[in-house]
């Protein structure tokens, strides 16, 4: 078959299209929006997020006659706002690949294998400062780790300009752009096969064909992979097309050289043209007779075998590397004999000797991962606009994300976690608990905006529409989309009643329309300059406590255990009971929620995010809970959850509390599951405190407090000491902590750091694994007498080998020995996973204390965090 790559920019006369462009723009005033955006998302009964006012603010609206691309589609930014983090003032906005921190994640929970896919999704949000914090995060953070997994960093920020339009964020980005690439060059480029190497376990893709066949079947087969090497071919030509924008002629010749040359070498050594794929290459002999060099297959137990494919063989169009005359390898992708299933494509072709879809995770030898069905679709679009082919059609790409969108479900409603059976549609296996649900480590609104609808960024004033939609639907529409600083719709429809305007395809820029096609067909329209970015001082959410540090310090006048207040200073919201993110009061007939910022901050803007468990959504998918560890008693018992009828916001000052004046709330009454934002003029404190006035028979609680102000970064530290007598981060010489035991990699100081971490995939707690004693201890060693009323216990557990003590209880050293302390109360009554114990006694004065913990064998005591208070 004859075959070629189209040019990245047709010739177009585009003078003809500037007239118009201009003539339209000229009728004063713009068109009402097309869609009712609120009926929008009032079809769906599943939101677990209903905080309408920031989706309106943030997000392009979609609709189609397909209602279930529809559902995934809302889902998917449903899914983006669980999964933002605001880490600290200093670094913004990050996002978490897992709900949980997972040992292996950086700080505050990102974890770089999905941060090209993320980064897509998030470069269409209104509001660019997520983006950009993004973007910052990876070279700007400490403890970042831009590098753990491979990816596309400098694809992805040179993806979010063609968006944004914006060279001032691209220059910000420039510097970790090419860091990025100087750091995978030094550490995984092979000089002699002029290639990177790595293994698959690093590109997210554990237990793959390859590693199986070595000694190591997670982490095994070191070799040259078309995923990291065609993330570098993007990497580099993102960077040769910056510094010619920039106007570095030298380097735009060098960067594009070493793309160029890379991209050879790819078609070179991992293209075999009898199965017509790329595959992975050996870098080294292996065990079984695997011969360095070899692809899947050529050598070793299977050698000669016709199969080996795996779906990472598109990559290399996910960033259109290929030259015209490899389209044949796309025949394998729709056929049920290799990759295609109903709830597929399968990771590997169903004819391999190894294929296998697992039961448990993380096995890439067949299930269906979303990570690699959106590459796949990414890449399927790439080839359907830029390479003349008769190979793939726009009706497969819908069909493929049809079936992509009909994997996202769930108990019946919308859900993704890390891999499905592709069979079945089932996530079981794949769906840990406080872990895999609402799994962010794919794409979806993207492939929708951009392959679906078609709009296709590029760097210069022409904007280019090519949909690949359904030859058969007769309408469909997408609006309210940020791009080069312009507001942009795009609409089809066929016969002109659906949205009033006419028939057509039709594209509307600013409110006004530019262009109209009578059929679905490619649109090029040249863009007027977009007016200058505009925007105010920045502000920081000075509420987030995810350091571990003394301040701010989130108290409560009462908490459910498995609810404490620190759940709602993270940086993270989300409302469904399972898994929890929340603090929940406790009985009080008028509870109070409270920040200490340790020193004055300036205050304009609150926000209070409200439980709703009566209303919630009819359906709610969850995890594993049954084998998590978590006291699953503590999700069904206790009064319902609401928001509070009425609440009262008030700063400390100093004559005591009183209620911040001037206040201007939206809405004006509280509502669940959305913000609650009261704006005021700015006020400087040092605390703020939000009583609840809950309805009765009912408890209140929040997944979120957040404090917005202004203020010069870095921010001065709290000037008060804390209170916590049990807190050191390791870098002072008292308190002394101890134990009678710890284990290799939990030891006693990660239970006073200050961090918190319940979940089955964190480390930073106290396990002593492996202890002689049925008793074992933590010891604090004040250095000088300290009154003690209170101690907090935060008691993890895994469901495995970790859980709760029979008991536990306080000892204090006196003059005859260690003595127990006599406690006061105890709450709760047993020793809670997942929860704050706490224990209070009767002030007393100590220079050295003991928590002393009886195990509940075969389980041994996890202790996350100590407190140790005076009062």
């Amino acid at each position: 078959m004859s075959t070629r790559k189209l040019p990245l920019f047709r010739r177009t006369t585009l003078a003809a299209l500037w007239l118009p462009a201009l003539l339209v723009g000229c009728r004063p005033g713009g068109s009402p929006p097309l869609l009712d955006r609120q009926e929008v998302l009032e079809r769906f009964s599943w939101w677990d997020n209903r905080d309408w006012d920031w989706y309106r603010k943030h997000i392009p609206f979609f609709e189609s006659p397909d209602p279930d691309v529809d559902a995934t589609y809302y889902y998917r930014w449903e899914l983006v706002t669980k999964h933002l983090t605001y880490g600290s003032p200093a670094t913004g906005y990050t996002l978490t690949e897992f709900l949980d921190r997972p040992f292996w994640s950086g700080t505050y929970g990102a974890i770089s294998c999905p941060l090209g896919h993320q980064a897509y999704e998030l470069r269409w949000l209104k509001d660019p400062r997520i983006v950009e914090d993004f973007a910052r995060y990876w070279f700007e953070t400490p403890g970042a780790q831009p590098r753990s997994y491979s990816n596309w960093y400098g694809d992805a920020m040179w993806a979010t300009f063609l968006v944004l339009g914006d060279t001032a964020f691209l220059r910000k980005v420039y510097p970790h752009m090419e860091a990025q690439v100087a750091g995978w060059t030094e550490e995984r480029w092979d000089p002699e096969h002029r290639m990177y190497r790595w293994v698959g376990a690093w590109d997210g893709m554990e237990y793959n064909i390859n590693s199986r066949l070595t000694d190591d079947a997670f982490g095994g087969g070191e070799g040259y992979r078309p995923t990291l090497n065609s993330y570098l071919y993007a990497d580099l030509l993102a960077l040769a097309r910056t510094a010619s924008l920039f106007g570095e002629a030298e380097k735009a010749r060098e960067y594009a050289r070493r793309a160029r040359e890379l991209k050879g070498r790819v078609q070179e050594e991992l293209w075999d043209p009898s199965r017509e794929f790329f595959f992975h290459q050996f870098a080294r002999d292996e065990a079984g007779g695997i011969r360095a060099k070899s692809l899947t297959y050529q050598t070793g137990p299977f050698a000669s075998n016709p199969h080996g494919r795996e779906l990472l063989g598109y990559v290399p169009w996910q960033f259109g590397l290929p030259d015209p005359g490899y389209e044949s390898a796309w025949r394998f992708l729709l056929d049920p004999a290799y990759f295609r299933a109903p709830y597929g494509p399968t990771g590997v072709e169903q004819g391999d000797p190894q294929f296998f879809v697992s039961p448990r995770c993380c096995w890439w030898s067949g299930n269906a991962w979303p990570y690699a069905t959106s590459q796949t679709l990414a890449a399927m679009a790439n080839l359907l606009n830029d390479y003349e082919q008769e190979v793939v059609t726009p009706e497969d790409y819908a069909d493929l994300l049809r079936t992509y969108a009909l994997s996202h479900r769930w108990q019946g409603r919308p859900y993704v976690a890390e891999a499905a059976d592709p069979f079945t549609g089932s996530w079981e296996g794949h769906n840990t608990f406080y872990h895999s649900e609402h799994y962010f480590h794919s794409s979806f609104v993207d492939l929708v905006i951009t392959g679906l609808v078609g709009l296709r960024p590029r760097p210069d004033d022409t904007l280019r529409i090519r949909p690949l939609v359904p030859r058969h639907w007769d309408w469909f529409a997408l609006e309210g989309v940020s791009y080069h600083g312009h507001d942009l719709a795009v609409f089809w429809d066929r016969e002109g009643r659906r949205y009033g305007r006419g028939p057509g395809l039709v594209v509307l820029l600013d409110g006004r329309e530019v262009s109209r096609a009578p059929g679905l067909e490619e649109i090029r329209v040249l863009l007027p300059p977009a007016a200058p970015r505009r925007s105010g001082p920045r502000l920081h959410n000075f509420a987030v406590n995810n350091d571990g540090t003394p301040f701010p310090l989130a108290t409560a006048s009462s908490s459910r255990p498995t609810a404490p207040p620190f759940y709602a200073v993270d940086g993270n919201r989300w409302y469904h009971p399972s898994p929890p993110n929340r603090w929940v009061s406790d009985g009080d007939s008028v509870p109070w929620f409270q920040v200490d910022f340790g020193t004055d901050r300036l205050l304009e803007r609150v926000q209070l995010y409200f439980l709703d468990d009566v209303d919630g959504p009819p359906l709610e998918a969850v995890g594993e809970e049954g084998a998590s560890g978590f006291p699953l008693e503590a999700l069904r018992e206790g009064t319902p959850v609401r928001p509070p009828r009425r609440y009262r916001l008030e700063m400390w000052t100093e004559t005591g509390w009183r209620e911040i004046p001037g206040q201007r709330r939206s809405p004006a009454r509280p509502q669940g599951r959305r913000a609650n934002t009261v704006e005021f003029p700015r006020v400087r404190t040092s605390r703020l405190r939000v009583s609840l006035y809950p309805f009765p028979g009912s408890a209140t609680g929040l997944t979120e407090f957040e404090a917005w102000g202004p203020g010069e970064l870095p921010l001065a530290p709290p000037g008060i000491p804390t209170e916590n007598w049990a807190w050191n981060p390791g870098d002072r010489p008292f308190p002394k902590v101890s134990a009678s035991f710890s284990g290799p990699e939990e030891g006693v100081g990660l239970a006073v750091d200050g961090k918190f971490s319940f979940t089955r995939y964190g480390r930073n707690r106290w396990v002593p694994r492996g202890s002689p004693h049925r008793e074992d201890w933590i010891e604090l060693d004040f250095g000088e007498p300290r009154q003690v009323a209170r101690v907090e216990v935060f008691l993890c557990g895994d469901g495995r080998s970790v859980g709760p003590p029979e008991t536990f209880w306080l000892e204090v050293e006196g003059e005859s020995g260690w003595e127990a302390a006599a406690p006061a109360r105890a709450w709760p009554h047993r020793p809670t996973a997942w929860a704050v114990n706490t224990l209070e006694v009767e002030p007393l004065r100590a220079s050295r204390l003991r928590v002393v913990f009886r195990h509940a064998p075969p389980l041994v005591t996890g202790v996350t965090e100590l407190r140790v208070w005076p009062r």
